[in-house]
């Protein structure tokens, strides 16, 4: 399964966690605020109440009642009954109150009436006379619980918008704060894709680790592109150096081969010297080659190539080559098919996957090369019948130098496949390469035409 970036773990830790926060806060605020406004109802009756004694008065023989007792303010009710009888003497209490609810003087009680959830103090009252009385206040809990439900609501119903606000936040944050390591990575692709050594992330001055990291990232940069520089230089120098030598070398040996008194045995050391000096002149001019692309010297000179032309031109050029191993080389080659190409290279891309087919082909081989058109793409397809690739070195085929087997093989060097590769991609191409072993390998390049 794909990995979430980081700028997606990030937020969706932050959203999480910052959920996870809220939800606790929230939890606790709602459960605080209930208990204080359970508490503050409470403490508003009981206030109430007490000051509802000085509404009550006994003059002249009998009980007179302040006005104020009918009025419910914060909502609770004020009711004066007769201690003895139960009976109602004076004030209200909410419709639909139990009107037998049994008294409990200094008691504060939460009952229930028809659904609704009220909140009852009684407090006796003696003002002389023989008259025992009971100021009872009530008030509805059901209102507190309502507005307290729809704050509740309001708060749920806010709480989604809450974290995703919270979760775009932490979007813009994570990606701001990550801008500098995908400038890194864009560096770190483009020299992937182009090899361009010289670029740099450039970040500018900062203090935290990433610009510390892009900062040493820009060292290791100039550390690597001074070490190929070198390495480019010294392989030119060298390769430079040994073209002469090796031009007097393979004149020598072809004055040395016409010595009319030279014996056969010396005749043929001296072909194979030739042989081997051929192979070095190759090699360094190989390593020249690649020594200007590295240093991206190297300019294509595309043209409209007939490659049907070209290839039979290099099929024919091998032959001699093919012949002395006794491998035939059996072409099908399509009229007519053109693209736009350096035909220099191409000659060089057709001979290196020909002369590679002939080294690791047995003798009496076959050696099977097809050119072709399909789909508005032109396809060389070269296919022997040789000792084959393992499978573990597939991966490893167009690297410079690499050999499967070194002891077998050494008279290459090993760039050949390596060249056919930046051939190929030059000019937009596409390679593919199967093999089995000691039942031969296939090499199929495309190109667009």
């Amino acid at each position: 399964m794909r990995r979430l970036s980081l700028t997606v773990r990030l937020v969706l830790l932050n959203t999480c966690l910052s959920t996870l926060i809220t939800c606790f806060v929230l939890g606790l605020l709602f459960s605080i605020s209930s208990r204080e406004i359970q508490l503050n109802v409470e403490q508003q009756l009981a206030d109430r109440v007490q000051s509802a004694e000085d509404l009550v008065s006994y003059r002249e023989g009998r009980l007179e009642f302040d006005s104020d007792l009918l009025e419910s303010e914060h909502g609770i009710y004020l009711a004066v009954y007769d201690e003895e009888s139960g009976e109602l003497l004076y004030g209200r209490v909410p419709y639909g109150f139990i009107y037998d609810l049994a008294f409990e003087a200094g008691q504060l009680r939460s009952v229930t009436s028809q659904d609704m959830h009220y909140l009852v103090m009684d407090e006796g009252l003696n003002l002389g006379g023989g008259e025992n009385l009971v100021i009872r206040g009530v008030t509805s809990l059901t209102a507190a619980e309502a507005d307290f439900q729809r704050s509740l609501h309001l708060a749920l119903i806010l709480f989604p918008f809450l974290v995703g606000l919270t979760a775009l936040a932490g979007y813009l944050l994570s990606r701001r704060a990550l801008m500098p390591v995908a400038q890194i990575t864009e560096t770190v692709e483009s020299i992937q894709k182009d090899g361009d050594l010289s670029r740099r992330v450039h970040l500018g001055d900062g203090n935290d680790e990433i610009y510390h990291l892009a900062a040493t990232f820009d060292h290791l940069l100039e550390t690597i592109e001074a070490g190929v520089k070198r390495e480019q230089q010294f392989t030119s120098d060298v390769a430079h150096e040994l073209r002469t030598p090796l031009s007097v070398l393979s004149i020598q040996c072809d004055e040395l081969s016409h010595q009319p008194e030279l014996s056969d045995e010396s005749r043929a050391q001296v072909a194979l010297l030739s042989r081997k000096i051929d192979a070095m002149t190759e090699m360094v001019n190989q390593l020249l080659l690649f020594s200007r692309i590295d240093q991206q010297r190297m300019t294509l000179h595309k043209e409209r190539v007939d490659m049907s032309e070209l290839v039979a031109f290099c099929i024919e050029e091998m032959q001699e080559l093919a012949a002395s191993k006794q491998i035939a080389i059996i072409d099908e080659i399509e009229e007519e098919c053109y693209c736009e190409a350096d035909a220099t290279l191409m000659i060089r891309l057709v001979i290196n996957l020909i002369e590679n087919a002939i080294t690791y082909g047995y003798v009496n081989g076959h050696i099977w090369v097809k050119l072709y058109r399909l789909d508005h793409r032109l396809y060389l397809k070269i296919r022997d019948d040789g000792i084959g690739i393992a499978k573990k070195d597939l991966p490893h085929i167009f690297e410079r130098f690499y050999r499967a087997d070194p002891s077998r093989h050494e008279q290459h060097s090993g760039l050949g496949l390596a060249m056919v590769q930046w051939i190929v991609q030059v000019h937009q191409g596409q390679m593919e390469v199967s093999s089995e072993p000691e039942k031969g390998s296939t090499f199929i390049c495309q190109f667009p035409c």
